[in-house]
């Protein structure tokens, strides 16, 4: 039987049989519940676990027992803002069309498109999506849209013998194919397995997070054993000291901290997502903070994806024609509007695309390309197309050029070295239009005409070659898919912000490169390439892209993911960005990926880590501005709850300095009651400080979280202030009380002095967060209640230390009675003591950098 013709229903069925139902392979979904339990078993978790058993077996249950809800409740909370689950394959399989038409048994029959094998054949017509891999047998004006896979943004000529791919869909025309491949064979699949191969690279945070708790874990077990051989050597039974490091370990662990970075990054995503900027994994808000390198892909990102005509160049002269995007209105200026007027509608005549008003906008039905001829065509005579051609000559790659007849004159557009020829004289002038045009990444389309003559009969039976002859030149139109607006305001704010930006697009270079330059992004000197100039050595390929405006074009998936793996390899954080199938794999494997929401795939939209909602280039650097933000409120709180840490530790340092003679001012479980009582509402308010007016004034930040400035900060001035207010007050409560060094306290005068020192914590604590609210600048000049919601959580700690004192339970839970009026009044000079040593800190690190910058000029 004749391919042609189709397979028999018992081959089909056979075939079926064999190569399995034409489905792209399904990834296997992560269960909820192994989600979840990722949120509590993380590396930050483990060690609040450890600490949790540890409290059992230093026999303090309620300790273990509130360390637990803390890892319960946040992971929970952060399983909840994580469920919006990676399902990029999945979606690729909805790209696939449910019904296809095929010839089988010699007849046309609807089959469903799982159960297409190799070798049916199957009917096509404008608007289908090609179902599998096919081999075109016959072609009628055919025109497939394979940006999704390629990048690029023209419609594709097809002819017989050419291939097309599944998921693609063809814009014109007609098709018979032959399927060569279904299912897993196809090169949809390839991208599938690309995209769900590819392992994101861990964020720069979850890697701090990482070191800072091996460091807070290092030090506790050290300060721990060291407890334990002190508390041996002054007496203690083994078991005892035993008990008590590891009361000391959990003390030292910040319980406090895991929550408030989860709801901290919570707050930078829902900030995000204000500003149309949609973020599927929480710790992408601070990897944009940390953001070196961004990606950009050119339609659809940099562009509207968008074919428009802006100029017409006739004998008469040039029209310019300038409309934002579709919009029926347009400013048009030049020479020659009547001849320009001329050639769009011969244009338009010799076009199968057409544009329909909806909602202020015309939107393509068909090519673009043809769809903005009818476009041009309104725009330039308010007139709508209503004559139907009596014969069409349809376009091919080898002409390169289209024909309608209508009525006695033939209209013809195609590409100007085919059309010209066909011209009588064409001016020298003209031919260098066209380069002219080229070059400013216009695609150039000329128009033509011939006036018929003779019976309909003669020109109805006559052949393309004898038709597209003694042609009139019309005139030259130009048309582009114009960038974005503010785009290139967008890239100067990026590059004032230290980012370097290279566009990675399949489409054509010099198109590619056009645009590059119109919108200033295109570096100094031009570094243009394709993809099939990278080199295929990782290392040398970083070493080439590694630069400011570089544009690489004609690059498939396989060479994004390179690119990404490249410039990682080199220290960068990568934002990478697309809209389209083919995107989808580099999405994955970049620190941070960035979909269009409004114009991009589902596939590119599920890969990514941003979505941005308004399809604006500059909301990304919007989110770059709120994830530096972040980091930096993270810096904060991060301080927050160290320099609270050093008070606690203070006391059992004190007690082993002293052989266990001076008394113990906090116990285990009021550290707890600080760490995840009075201290974490103002973290968290700390985490959702405003960005700073300089944040994108400066590089990104390339430091450590717990670097040599928190250090000096923490453990050098606000710890110890904190620490010898709090130390002063609980001696002078047990001087009062008249209590002598080497003798043991009695027990309501410990509970009241300690009370006073944990009162001490708590107010040096709501100064040390205002200090914490800025690394330069005091407090007073930012405005006491500029941030709201720090005024309102320091209220809050406020009423927690009253219920922690007064009520009695609580209080005798937590080892500690009311301090008595002197004990108080000592402890409210801890507000004063810290706020004082933060601004002669700030003053001499402001001088510092003064002098440094004298220096340097």
């Amino acid at each position: 039987m004749r391919a042609a013709e189709g397979l028999t229903s018992e081959r089909a069925a056979a075939l079926l049989k064999e190569s399995g139902p034409n489905l792209l392979p399904a990834e296997k979904p992560v269960p909820q519940w192994r989600k979840l339990w990722g949120e509590m078993t993380h590396f930050f978790a483990l060690m609040l676990w450890c600490a949790a058993g540890l409290a059992f077996l230093a026999n303090m249950p309620q300790l273990a027992v509130a360390i637990i809800v803390v890892v319960i409740v946040n992971g929970v909370f952060a399983h909840i803002q994580q469920e919006r689950a990676q399902h990029a394959a999945a979606r690729l399989r909805g790209l696939l069309p449910a019904d296809v038409v095929v010839r089988r048994d010699g007849r046309v029959r609807k089959v469903h498109a799982s159960e297409l094998v190799t070798g049916d054949v199957v009917l096509l017509t404008a608007g289908d999506r090609i179902p599998a891999d096919v081999a075109m047998l016959s072609a009628s004006a055919c025109a497939v849209d394979e940006s999704m896979l390629t990048g690029e943004s023209e419609p594709v000529a097809k002819t017989a013998g050419d291939s097309g791919w599944g998921g693609t869909f063809l814009v014109n025309g007609e098709a018979e194919a032959a399927v060569t491949a279904t299912g897993a064979g196809t090169r949809l699949a390839g991208i599938a397995a690309l995209t769900s191969g590819a392992v994101p690279p861990p964020t720069p945070l979850s890697l701090e997070l990482r070191r800072i708790v091996r460091v807070i874990a290092g030090v506790a077990l050290a300060i721990a054993g060291l407890f334990f051989l002190v508390s041996l050597l002054v007496g203690f039974q083994w078991r005892d000291s035993f008990l008590f490091a590891i009361g000391v370990a959990v003390a030292l662990v910040p319980e406090g901290l895991l929550p408030t970075v989860t709801l901290s990054l919570a707050m930078g995503a829902q900030r995000m997502a204000s500003r149309d900027a949609l973020v599927r994994n929480l710790e992408a808000v601070e990897t944009l903070g940390s953001t070196t390198f961004i990606c950009t892909d050119k339609t659809g990102t940099l562009t509207q994806n968008r074919m428009n005509a802006v100029e017409v160049y006739t004998a008469e002269g040039s029209v310019q024609v300038a409309g934002e995007g579709y919009a029926p209105v347009a400013v048009v200026h030049g020479q020659g509007t009547e001849k320009a007027a001329e050639a769009a509608v011969a244009a338009r005549a010799a076009s199968q695309g057409r544009a329909e008003l909806r909602g202020g906008q015309w939107h393509a039905q068909g090519d673009p390309m043809e769809a903005a001829m009818d476009v041009l065509a309104r725009r330039l005579t308010g007139t709508e197309a209503t004559m139907v051609p009596a014969r069409r000559l349809p376009f091919d790659p080898v002409r390169r050029r289209e024909s309608v007849v209508m009525g006695a004159e033939l209209f013809c557009k195609g590409a100007p070295e085919t059309v010209l020829p066909l011209c009588g004289s064409v001016p020298g002038h003209v031919k260098e239009q066209v380069e002219v045009m080229a070059s400013r990444g216009l695609r150039v389309i000329a128009v033509a005409r011939r006036r018929l003559a003779g019976p309909s009969g003669e020109w109805q039976s006559s052949t393309a070659g004898d038709l597209e002859t003694g042609l009139e030149l019309l005139g030259l139109i130009g048309l582009q898919d114009p960038p974005r607006p503010d785009v290139g305001e967008v890239i100067r704010t990026a590059r004032e912000a230290g980012l370097k930006i290279a566009m990675i697009t399949g489409d054509h270079p010099a198109t590619a490169a056009a645009i590059a330059r119109q919108i200033g992004l295109i570096g100094s000197p031009e570094r243009i390439y394709e993809g099939s100039d990278l080199p295929d050595d990782d290392q040398l390929l970083g070493a080439l892209l590694d630069r400011d405006g570089v544009v690489v074009s004609r690059v498939s998936p396989e060479q994004k993911l390179r690119v990404a793996k490249a410039l990682q390899a080199r220290g960068h954080v990568v934002a990478m960005t697309g809209d389209g199938v083919n995107d989808g794999p580099a999405l994955r494997e970049a620190d941070i990926g960035v979909a269009m929401g409004r114009s991009g795939t589902d596939v590119a939209r599920e890969a990514a880590d941003l979505v941005l909602l308004d399809d604006h280039f500059g909301t990304i650097v919007s989110a770059i501005e709120q994830g530096r933000a972040t980091y930096s409120n993270i810096h904060r709180f991060l301080t927050y709850h160290l320099t609270d840490n050093v008070a606690e530790l203070t006391p059992f340092v004190i007690w082993a300095l002293s052989g266990g003679r001076f008394p113990l001012a906090l116990g285990v479980l009021q550290i707890l009651a600080l760490d995840i009582g009075t201290d974490l509402l103002p973290a968290l308010a700390l985490g959702a400080e405003p960005p700073a007016k300089h944040v994108l004034a400066r590089p990104p930040e390339r430091r450590h979280l717990m670097d040599r400035r928190l250090i000096v900060r923490v453990f050098c001035v606000l710890g110890p202030v904190e620490a010898a207010i709090e130390m002063a007050v609980f001696s002078a409560v047990l001087a009062e009380g008249g209590w002598t060094r080497g003798t043991a306290p009695e027990a309501g005068l410990l509970m009241a002095a300690s009370g006073a020192a944990f009162t001490a914590v708590v107010l040096g604590q709501l100064a040390n967060a205002y200090a914490c609210r800025s690394a330069t600048v005091p407090p007073w000049r930012l405005g006491w209640g500029t941030n709201r919601l720090l005024a309102g959580a320091v209220l809050a700690e406020l009423g927690i230390l009253a219920v922690c004192l007064y009520v009695p339970y609580l209080a005798a839970l937590l080892g500690q009675a009311p301090p008595p009026p002197l004990g108080l009044l000592l402890a409210l000079l801890a507000v004063p003591a810290v706020l004082l040593a933060d601004w002669t800190h700030k003053a001499i690190r402001g001088r510092a950098r003064r002098s440094q910058g004298a220096a340097g000029t």
